[in-house]
């Protein structure tokens, strides 16, 4: 089986995805992640990022790995731990490059079907229940007001961060919601198939269990 959640920044989809895998029992696939590991290569290895050639090449020499220890869960490139390296604000700020080039696209998507091949899986990004899995069998596009969304993101900062100002959240969150639903590639849009979940006043729990009733599926419990 495979569920599929997209969604704009902030939604909570990245956040419910990973917890509603641990619940199932299913795999648990962050595609953004992906993408962002790529920048932080391509940035380590100095490659133009509007170089489609060169960002193919780079692709189709690197090794991407999800590796879980307990509820955790760690991305790898090349075999080097960078979950944390791929969050810095620089590889955001540059991920556009990586995830609006197409030729980059065709290859992580034929990774990541071949990743959700491999059992039951929770995939969670823009495209999910558009391109890369538009037979999936269940299809959830989370949203939520953008003052609510921005709150969330900036939560998450470090205390270091908090130079940026929660009106600065707000702007690039803006930025990303345009760039992501106007780009030529895999636009952000909602499946016609899937179930649309406003967690604006939601908990992540409500969101989950929302979510597990509509796919009655009783994961590795046994139980819903």
């Amino acid at each position: 089986m495979i569920i599929a959640i997209d969604g704009p920044a902030g939604s909570g989809k990245s956040t419910v995805a990973r917890m509603l895998a641990n619940r199932l029992g299913f795999k648990y696939l962050d595609t953004g992640a992906m993408y962002r590991a790529l920048t932080w290569k391509a940035m380590q290895r100095r490659v133009d990022l509007k170089d489609e050639t060169a960002l193919c090449q780079l692709t189709d020499q690197t090794t991407i790995e999800f590796r879980s220890k307990g509820k955790s869960l760690s991305i790898f490139v090349d075999g080097e731990n960078v979950t944390e390296e791929i969050r810095l604000p620089s590889v955001t700020n540059n991920v556009h490059y990586i995830s609006n080039t197409p030729g980059v696209r065709q290859r992580m998507v034929k990774l990541q079907r071949k990743l959700a091949s491999e059992g039951n899986t929770i995939a969670e990004g823009r495209d999910m229940g558009t391109v890369v899995f538009p037979h999936a069998e269940k299809k959830f596009f989370l949203d939520a007001e953008i003052e609510e969304r921005a709150r969330r993101r900036y939560g998450e900062f470090r205390p270091s961060d908090k130079e940026i100002s929660y009106a600065d959240v707000i702007k690039d969150m803006e930025i990303r919601d345009k760039r992501d639903t106007t780009r030529n590639n895999s636009p952000l849009i909602k499946s016609g198939d899937a179930i649309c979940i406003n967690t604006t006043e939601m908990t992540i729990e409500e969101v989950i269990n929302l979510i597990i009733k509509q796919i009655g599926y009783a994961g590795k419990n046994g139980s819903v």
